[in-house]
């Protein structure tokens, strides 16, 4: 037990060192990105720090899966060049034993991302957004080329935009029994009230019945939404930023609708690869760690297990293109490349205790 908390703490140490230094290199290049839209409507440089800062939890946890690589092998390495690992193994611990500690460290990890995946990165990445959007004075992104669609019960919704609690381009479709249009309702704007309903203004309303069509512009129309508030806010960020909660449940209640669910599907899996990932890659440092002691060569081991990280992240990303163009099952475009690397994981472990014992 202290053996394990005396290799996790030494990973844990490098882990975190990486990740701030991965996640401020990626919001760097997040920020400079920002500074093309400077000087665009009320958007400042410190719109764009803004921004930056908010977005960083959702780089951090993408990247963990790297960073627990790296972290593997800097913090397994470093005991290895101060012959800590040899005095281990002295005393009859195996590879798979020094493993497994740094995959009990996972574990605390795992949970961590999961909370700020549920409770952190949905507000941030909303407020962002909503800052962005209202400095720019233009609709939040994702929300072009036909805004977003909802439905329920007959009942279809289609929102142009957002800006700040207000939507607007609102169009409600409802829907007979038998599938015959019963009424079209478009408004300007949309307000969200606290009891529930939402305020329409600018409003023009047609209602068929009997094959006759009439149309009038009421001031005002109160409708009350099938979307709660919570989903209506979640439904203006990127899927893969939605609480991994959340996210399971709109998926769940899509495909009961009978919608199309593929990029939410897709990314509520690839967030449930993130921990398999994760496990994988501290599986694969281990070889890397351990081969230097015998071939001198830990410099150069250390540099291809940081590049086979790297080219997991590629094969992950290109995956997950080819099951959105190709309609894969999408639990296992995403799973499919963290299920491998724990497979390459424990051969290579196993294949290392083999080459010991000989």
């Amino acid at each position: 037990m202290l053996l394990d908390r005396y290799i996790g703490w030494a990973v844990l140490r490098v882990f975190l060192l990486v990740t701030a230094g991965l996640t401020a290199l990626f919001s760097l290049l997040s920020f400079v990105e920002q500074l093309s839209f400077v000087g665009q409507g009320q958007y400042r440089l410190a719109g764009a720090l803004n921004y930056t800062l908010l977005t960083a939890p959702g780089e951090m946890v993408q990247l963990a899966p790297v960073s627990m690589l790296l972290a593997a092998l800097l913090g397994l390495g470093s005991l290895a060049k101060q012959s800590e690992l040899t005095a281990f193994r002295s005393f009859g611990v195996s590879q798979a034993r020094i493993i497994g500690a740094v995959i009990k460290l996972c574990l605390p990890v795992i949970a961590a991302l999961f909370l700020i995946a549920q409770f952190i990165i949905p507000p941030a990445q909303q407020a962002a957004q909503r800052a962005r959007a209202a400095a720019l004075g233009s609709a939040l992104p994702g929300l072009s080329n036909g805004g977003f669609w909802a439905q329920k019960n007959g009942v279809f919704l289609n929102v142009q935009s957002f800006a700040g609690a207000q939507l607007h381009g609102v169009t409600i479709f409802t829907f007979g029994p038998s599938g015959g249009l019963q009424s079209m309702v478009e408004a300007d704007n949309a307000t969200p009230e606290p009891d529930g309903n939402w305020h329409l203004t600018g409003v023009t309303r047609d209602i068929i019945a009997d094959g006759q069509t009439g149309m009038d512009n009421p001031a005002l129309l109160s409708w009350k939404p099938f979307l709660s508030a919570r989903q209506l806010q979640l439904l203006a960020i990127p899927p893969e930023t939605m609480p991994p909660l959340a996210l399971y449940s709109y998926v769940r209640q899509l495909k009961h609708q009978h919608q199309q669910a593929l990029a939410y599907e897709q990314s509520f899996w690839r967030m449930v690869a993130i921990p398999l990932s994760l496990i994988g890659m501290a599986l694969i440092a281990g070889p890397f760690v351990f081969g230097p002691q015998r071939s001198g060569g830990a410099g150069r081991q250390i540099v291809i297990g940081a590049l086979l990280g790297m080219v997991f992240v590629l094969v992950q990303q290109i995956t997950g293109y080819l099951g959105l163009l190709l309609a894969v099952n999408p639990a296992f475009s995403a799973l499919a490349p963290s299920l491998l690397l724990l497979a390459f994981g424990g051969w290579l472990l196993e294949r290392g205790g083999h080459a010991t014992r000989g």
